[in-house]
């Protein structure tokens, strides 16, 4: 087959989200599978243009954007590991900046001009080049337009006879919403504005619009895509994603084996695998752990649970409830805990008190390192993550393959991924870790203290949801063969 992958992000060379690490890696196993894949990302400037080798691809163009023409051209690289051609799509107007979408907390106002610029730039440019892919594969809102512009503006054309769309929705929260006037700025006919199409509440929404045209698709688990099509997760477009029910399907994210691995990670104190004996633990993982509570500032005391979290200091990400049982739990349990994160400056102040008030048993970094991120994943025992609603979920996936046993709440990507731990699962050897279901502080309290009495009281147990946590396979190869088919599904549509 031959793909395009359009995102506003691809790793290693734009990322603010999980966007970023699935359209870096999901085209490199897609091209182990044998397909002929490409990559179309804006060239932003902070894209390193030497350490990338980008060079000019001879293309040219001029985007209708509204009643006047934009300039721009196309550069081109290679995805690192692979063949994977990666073309950037260069307007210094619209992607000189010091960010991708906004700045001081406020999207840019051209933000419509820019990504209709992006979509249409990837049209014109497959024209330019004499590409007939097979499959266009658009990622958020950012790409919504394009499956919109193929069926209506460029229907007729010769090189798009036989494409189809995918559009994944990474997080159903972001939609791109515009004022009606900015309608103008695609070049759609008006008549699509309707609320059938285009329309939301009186706007211009680009998700939406990519979910009406586009031939199929998908979002990065299976529980998000049936969580999507109620009112309480589907952030208003519930509707059309019922109507679209037959075409919309789950597909659960990988990690990137290569860089999150504790048998070959740089980043840690000692490497370790899986292969442990139950009953006497995993020497390896103590070792980091020991490194951990050292680095961290806190008592280096092997028996002590170890609690890890990182990510961003929001509410979507549970903070309302970790704060008040966090407080909690260090007033009146022996555990030590350590944050990694950046956020919500009232969640930073909260957490700086109490790491005053506790410093032997609160770390804390509010900021954001990669490689500390790492040794946390590999020194705790325990990972916290009890989002209100998680598209997918990376964290929860690099805890179990590091041997650190999640404690979750039961939404979307948490769902598919961490087996609550009962009688019955220990005992069928397939539990993971410890899941809870309604977002309140008493449901979490009530997880963490059950983990915790199983880390004390039953360790062997505790060493068996860890190792099976470690076995599963969490790799990209598993996605990207699921990808695989949804593409020849969406082909033969």
């Amino acid at each position: 087959m031959r793909v395009i992958l359009a995102s506003s992000e691809v790793v290693p060379f734009a990322k603010t989200g999980g966007l970023a690490d699935v359209a870096g890696v999901l085209p490199r196993e897609l091209e182990k599978l044998g397909h002929d894949v490409s990559i179309f990302l804006p060239a932003y400037q902070s894209i390193d243009r030497k350490l990338h080798e980008i060079k000019d691809a001879n293309i040219s163009f001029e985007i209708p954007i509204g009643d006047r023409l934009v300039a721009g051209k196309l550069l081109e690289t290679v995805l690192p590991d692979s063949h994977v051609k990666v073309f950037l799509v260069e307007q210094p107007g619209y992607f000189n900046r010091d960010s991708f979408y906004g700045q001081s907390g406020k999207d840019f106002s051209d933000n419509c001009e820019r990504f209709t610029f992006f979509c249409r730039a990837i049209l014109e440019s497959l024209i330019q080049r004499g590409e007939a892919p097979d499959l266009i594969h658009c990622n958020d809102w950012q790409t919504g337009l394009i499956p919109a512009v193929l069926k209506t503006d460029y229907n007729h054309h010769s090189c798009f006879e036989a494409t189809r769309t995918l559009l994944t929705i990474h997080n159903l929260a972001y939609q791109g919403l515009f004022d009606y006037e900015k309608m103008a700025i695609t070049g759609m006919a008006a008549k699509y504005f309707n609320w059938q199409q285009v329309e939301f509440f009186g706007k211009l929404n680009l998700l939406k619009t990519g979910i009406v045209f586009a031939d199929m698709i998908n979002t990065v688990s299976p529980t998000y895509a049936r969580e999507i099509r109620e009112p309480e997760q589907g952030c208003g477009l519930e509707g059309v994603l019922q109507e679209r029910s037959g075409q919309l399907t789950g597909i659960l994210n990988g990690i990137d084996v290569d860089d999150w691995n504790p048998e070959t990670d740089p980043f840690l104190e000692e490497n370790y695998s899986s292969n442990f004996n139950v009953h006497a633990g995993n020497p390896g993982k103590l070792v980091c752990k020991q490194a951990l509570q050292k680095e961290a500032n806190l008592k280096q005391d092997p028996e002590i649970p170890l609690i890890g979290i990182v990510g961003r200091l929001a509410s979507q990400k549970g903070w309302p409830l970790i704060l008040p049982v966090m407080k909690e739990f260090l007033e009146n349990m022996n555990a030590q805990w350590v944050v990694l994160g950046t956020g919500d400056p009232n969640y930073h102040q909260q957490l700086e008190t109490l790491q005053q008030k506790y410093p032997d048993k609160l770390g804390l970094n509010l900021g954001f390192s990669n490689e500390f991120a790492h040794r946390i994943e590999a020194g705790s025992d325990m990972f916290l993550m009890p989002s209100q609603y998680e598209p997918c979920g990376l964290n929860q996936m690099y805890s179990m393959a590091y041997g650190t046993v999640p404690i979750v709440r039961r939404t979307g990507g948490l769902a598919d991924t961490v087996v609550n731990a009962t009688h019955e699962t220990c005992e069928y050897g397939t539990a993971n870790g410890f899941c809870f279901d309604e977002f309140t502080e008493e449901a979490l309290r009530t997880a963490v203290k059950s983990a915790l009495q199983m880390y004390n009281d039953h360790r062997p147990i505790w060493n068996q949801l860890m190792q099976a946590g470690m076995k599963r396979d969490w790799s990209w190869r598993r996605s990207a063969k699921q990808y695989e088919e949804l593409y020849r599904r969406t082909i033969q549509c």
